[in-house]
């Protein structure tokens, strides 16, 4: 389930948590009303008085025929109290957790997807999204706040939902379309189908730019996280620099000079300013994805 990133982060959570409910929801399921807490009340004296009831019964055959029955009577009644009332109340709560699950689901209609609102072809632009973002923010040189993590941890959520969002309706309007031109067409209808097939194509052509661009800057950010874990390795080796050179005066070994041992750090200022143009180049590549401030995207447009 892809989640829109405004919706606060516990109702996030309780949506994830309500797929059961939601999948019900789809099948046309709709909560019984609240009982009245009278009706549980009458429902539960109900049972207590039968069980009273059932008690003085057996209390009275329990005078003829002995005490062990009436030991019997006093272990089992209050067992069956119990169960009969802890199933009264189990059923009472599920049935008041899925109707607060369903209230919820229906406040936040059309501010999720979910796996089944998307064909094939759109399913595959959201995993390559998907696998795009998780790229990146799992990426040290992003751990590091090399690339402004803050910017990623608010605008990659906000890119991922907007693809899954424009991909549910392509999907919705996509299935649809092809339905319509299955029946077949007269030639009427055809002249204003093609048209709508091509916007249907134009719509997903632009939502493929957008995950290209999350490709590109992930590629990029691949980049400087190889130029990162180089830099780490050289840097460590030129902390023990001065073990190398003491190595080499005591052993009087000629092979390792002081020329090798300089062009090490060499490399390792090379490829501080590699890694430095990596992080620049990413941030350049991302900057298109962000919205400008009278991009309508900046305000992840609900579901009409």
């Amino acid at each position: 389930m892809v989640i829109d990133p405004e919706i606060p982060p516990d109702d996030a959570r309780l949506l994830r948590e309500g797929r059961r409910v939601l999948l019900k929801m789809r099948a046309g399921w709709v909560p019984r009303p609240r009982a009245s807490s009278s009706g549980k009340r009458v429902r539960r004296v109900v049972t207590a008085s039968a069980a009273v009831f059932l008690c003085v019964l057996l209390g009275f055959g329990a005078l003829r025929i002995g005490v062990s029955l009436l030991l019997l009577l006093a272990l089992g009644l209050p067992l069956l109290l119990v169960v009969f009332t802890r199933d009264d109340l189990s059923e009472d709560e599920t049935a008041e957790y899925e109707r607060g699950m369903y209230e919820r689901l229906r406040l936040y209609e059309g501010r999720y997807v979910l796996p089944d609102d998307l064909d094939e072809p759109a399913a595959r632009l959201l995993d390559r999204a998907q696998r795009a973002i998780a790229s990146v923010t799992g990426s040290r040189v992003n751990a590091e706040g090399l690339l402004d993590d803050v910017r990623n941890g608010v605008m990659l959520p906000a890119q991922e939902w907007e693809i899954a969002r424009l991909l549910a309706k392509l999907s919705a309007l996509r299935t649809k379309h092809r339905e319509t031109v299955a029946q077949g067409l007269t030639p009427e209808v055809e002249a204003v189908a093609e048209p709508l097939a091509r916007a249907l194509d134009d719509s997903e052509a632009a939502v493929v730019a957008r995950v290209e661009a999350l490709e590109r800057y992930a590629a990029n950010v691949a980049e400087a996280e190889r130029a990162y874990l180089a830099h780490r390795q050289i840097e460590e080796l030129r902390g023990r620099m001065h073990q190398y050179e003491e190595l080499v005066a005591e052993t009087g070994a000629g092979r390792l000079a002081v020329p090798e041992i300089e062009h090490l750090a060499q490399d390792a200022d090379r490829l501080e300013q590699a890694l430095r143009r990596s992080i620049s180049s990413a941030r350049e590549v991302f900057r298109p994805l962000e919205p400008g401030p009278s991009d309508p995207g900046s305000a992840s447009p609900k579901e009409p």
